[in-house]
């Protein structure tokens, strides 16, 4: 799956000043504009700016035009492009970019672009200015919303952390993080759902990876999921905005990453959390996820402490994704690769479709 994607970054980047990119009257759209359809968690700033920092935030848009660049903030790295359904290919915006060519040399006619963004960006602060036409062009109404709601919570098997190491035997590096080749993703995908992804590596539902046994008071997914941003308490969500149908969680491993986890800590904070939920979104279902990283008692104690949970919230569902042999080979620090995702998503898939109705 990953080389029918994923694209060598200097052979497809197209990331160029703006005079060298065209030259004439320029069409400008604001990167608030309504004609912009984004799905995942945003800011829009006093500027017009769109700024984010969840992996999948993704921005559609339909337009008339040869050419079509992005106006975002420097540095922000990497996004998946598709345009036209086009097969997708990640581009990259480095510390000194500022324009990214989205699309170059296209035909007379409508045109679509679906913008997502591939990686954890809580320390790159992206933000999407706007875009660029050549002269003549014009912006079209935005593609329509999907019907379906889905909302992932999760951790860095979420974020897509090491989906693109070669061999399994890399650390993290923002260079082979792709949320787009996630279970998540690729779910959202199958189920064409409005996608909203609230996940970073590293976090858990009552301590974060390596944390203290009595649970950490700051950063779990409980403390931040308050927030459009991770770690920005100034900009609280406003959760009228997305109502999910459908709420898949997946936090447990990082709870359980080293033995002196306390289980009874994890289901407590668990089920707060589950009825914080339920206060949130009535009428969601709520699915309790294991995968793929878990094995052994970690894994006992969690689908323990989560089939208790979902015996005692109505509306929460209880789904085990396929833990990882090795069979399909690893990702970065042994975390789920591409072809694990791929299997994943296609187990969730069928899932979802039979809870949905």
């Amino acid at each position: 799956m990953r080389k029918k994607i994923i694209f060598p970054v200097l052979m497809m980047l197209c990331i160029l000043s703006w005079n060298s990119c065209g030259k004439g009257k320029d069409v400008e759209v604001r990167g608030d504009s309504k004609d912009i359809l984004y799905m995942g968690r945003t800011h829009v700033t006093p500027e017009g700016y769109v700024a984010f920092n969840y992996p999948g935030v993704t921005a559609m848009l339909n337009f008339e035009g040869k050419r079509l660049d992005m106006l975002t903030s420097k540095g922000s790295g990497y996004y998946m492009v598709e345009v036209d359904g086009s097969m997708a290919r990640k581009i990259c915006v480095g510390e000194n970019d500022s324009v990214a060519c989205i699309a170059d040399s296209l035909g007379d006619g409508a045109h679509t672009a679906r913008i997502t963004y591939a990686m954890e960006g809580f320390e790159k602060k992206p933000e999407i200015k706007g875009f660029m036409m050549p002269e003549g062009s014009r912006i079209l109404p935005p593609p329509q919303r999907p019907e379906l709601r889905i909302e992932f919570i999760g951790n860095s098997m979420t974020c897509g952390y090491g989906t693109e190491d070669p061999d399994g035997k890399g650390g993290f590096s923002y260079d082979t993080e792709n949320h787009c080749l996630t279970y998540a993703y690729l779910t959202g995908r199958n189920l064409n759902a409005d996608v909203s992804v609230v996940a970073r590596s590293g976090i858990g539902m009552y301590r974060n990876y390596d944390g203290p046994r009595e649970g950490d008071s700051l950063r779990t997914m409980p403390k931040e999921y308050a927030y459009t941003m991770l770690y920005d308490p100034e900009h609280p969500w406003d959760f009228s905005r997305f109502m999910p149908d459908i709420v898949c969680i997946n936090l447990g491993t990082n709870d359980t990453s080293t033995d002196n986890y306390d289980i009874s800590i994890y289901e407590r904070e668990y089920d707060k959390f589950l009825t914080r939920l339920r206060e949130l979104y009535p009428s969601a279902k709520i699915v309790l996820l294991t995968g793929s990283m878990l094995n052994g008692k970690p894994l006992e104690d969690v689908k323990g402490a989560l089939d208790r949970l979902a015996q005692k919230h109505e509306g929460t569902y209880r789904f085990d994704m396929s833990p990882q042999t090795g069979e399909l080979g690893y990702g970065a620090d042994f975390h789920p690769s591409a072809a694990q995702h791929a299997k994943m998503a296609e187990e969730l898939t069928d899932f979802l479709k039979s809870i949905a109705n």
